[in-house]
C-alpha cells in the first residue's frame, strides 16, 4: 500500500500505541479513534477469546478504523531452565513479602498467536501490527486478501528491510526512548552493551533503507515532537506513555500517578519483570533484581506476574512494572479525545512555524 493509505486511516498522523497489560483498553481506543487518531488494542497476554470480546467492544464505541497488535511467538529454544530457577530463588523474598506464590515459568510461550491470527482473518479489523519479529510472507498475503493494513515494529534498518521483503505495508520504527518492551526481532544478551539508537536517527536510517511508510515511536509527548519525526521522514507518530494518564486508560492508578511523581526521576531498560529488555520507571524491584534477571522471555514474565499483581493490590508502586518512555514527566492527564485535539493543535502550530522559518530562509 502507499503512504496515502496509512494517512487515510485517521484524520491526524497520530497513533495511540498498543500497550499490553491493560492500558490500551477498548474505552481508550474508542475515544482516540473518535477524536481523529488511530487507536490500537494490545493483543499481547490476552486469550484469543478475550481479544475477540475487546474487538467487539471497540466496534461498539467507534465506526472509525482501529488496530490490533500481536506478539510473535518466541523463536528458538526455551530459556535456560537453570537460569530461570536461580532467578526464582532470588525472588523468594518477594513472594514472602507479598504473600503470593510465584508464577509458573513454563506457561504458554506462543501467546495463542495462531488462534488470534485466525480470529483476525475470519473477522478482519482495519489494521494489524506485529511486535517481537516479522511474520512469514504468507501471513501478510492472507491479511492483504481480507483488506487489513499491516505494520511491523522494527528497531533497526535491517529489521525494516526484512519487513519490506516479507510484504508488510508499513513499519513502526521504535527508538530506544520508547516505554515498555523493545520490539527487536532478536533478544541477544550480547547486544546489551550497545546504548540503542535514538528515534530521529533511526527514522532517518530506515527512511533511506526502505520505501515503506513509517510510524515513529519513542518518547513522543508533544505535537512539536510529532512535527520533528514527520520532518525526519516519518508519516505518523505513535504515542504510548502520553496516553497512559488519560482517564480512559486501563493503567493502574498508581502507574498513572508515578509518571509525574518526583519520586521517580528516571527510566531504564530492564529484564527484571519479563526477561526481555523493557523501559520503565526505576523502582525498588528494578534496582534489586534487574542486574540478575536472565534473558528468558516470556518465562520471567509468567514468573513475576503474581508479584506484580500483588504489589498493585497492596498499593506498592515499588513492586510494579511501571512501563514508561523517557518523556514520562511530560504526561498530561487529559481525556483521550482532548489530548488528541491538543496534540493536533500543537502539531499544526509547529508545522506553521517550520513553514514560516523555511519561507524566511528562502526569501
Amino acid at each position: 500500500m502507499s503512504t496515502t493509505a496509512l494517512n487515510d486511516l485517521s484524520r491526524f498522523p497520530i497513533v495511540q500505541a498498543p500497550m499490553a497489560g491493560g492500558a490500551s483498553c477498548p474505552e481508550l481506543v474508542g475515544a482516540v479513534c473518535e477524536a481523529g487518531a488511530l487507536g490500537f488494542l494490545a493483543g499481547g497476554y490476552k486469550t484469543a477469546g478475550g481479544l475477540y470480546q475487546e474487538i467487539k467492544r471497540v466496534r461498539g464505541l467507534t465506526a472509525r478504523p482501529f488496530g490490533v497488535n500481536l506478539f510473535l511467538p518466541q523463536d528458538g529454544r526455551p530459556a535456560d531452565p537453570a537460569a530461570v530457577e536461580v532467578y526464582r530463588h532470588q525472588l523468594a523474598g518477594e513472594a514472602t513479602w507479598y504473600e503470593t506464590p510465584l508464577g509458573e515459568a513454563d506457561d504458554c510461550r506462543d501467546d495463542a498467536y495462531d488462534a488470534k491470527l485466525a480470529i483476525l482473518l475470519e473477522d478482519p479489523v482495519p489494521v494489524v501490527s506485529f511486535t517481537f519479529g516479522c511474520p512469514a510472507r504468507e501471513t501478510f498475503h492472507a491479511f492483504d486478501r481480507v483488506g487489513t493494513y499491516t505494520l511491523v515494529t522494527v528497531t533497526s534498518a535491517e529489521e525494516a528491510l526484512a519487513a519490506q521483503r516479507a510484504g508488510a505495508d508499513a513499519v513502526c520504527v521504535q527508538g530506544v526512548e520508547a516505554g515498555g518492551h523493545q520490539g527487536t526481532y532478536r533478544d541477544d544478551p550480547a547486544d546489551e552493551g550497545a546504548p540503542g539508537t535514538g528515534l530521529l536517527t533511526l527514522v532517518t536510517q530506515v527512511r533511506e533503507a526502505v520505501a515503506l511508510p513509517i510510524v515513529a515511536a519513542g518518547g513522543i509527548m508533544r505535537g512539536a515532537q510529532i512535527a520533528a519525526v514527520l520532518a525526519a521522514g516519518a508519516d505518523a507518530a505513535q504515542l504510548g506513555t502520553a496516553f497512559l494518564c488519560c482517564p480512559e486508560s486501563g493503567a493502574h492508578p498508581l502507574h498513572k500517578r508515578a509518571l509525574t511523581d518526583p519520586l521517580f526521576t528516571r527510566t531504564a531498560l530492564t529484564r527484571a519483570f519479563s526477561g526481555r529488555p523493557a523501559r520503565g520507571l526505576v523502582n525498588r524491584f528494578m534496582r534489586e533484581h534487574g542486574p540478575y534477571a536472565p534473558a528468558a522471555y516470556p518465562e520471567i514474565h509468567h514468573l513475576t506476574a503474581p508479584l506484580r499483581k500483588a504489589a498493585a493490590t497492596a498499593g506498592d508502586a515499588q513492586g510494579m512494572a511501571l512501563w514508561a518512555g523517557q518523556g514520562h514527566r511530560l504526561a498530561r492527564g487529559l481525556p483521550a479525545g482532548q489530548l488528541v485535539e491538543v496534540l493536533a493543535a500543537e502539531l499544526d502550530t509547529a508545522l506553521s512555524g517550520l513553514s514560516g522559518h523555511a519561507h524566511r530562509s528562502t526569501s
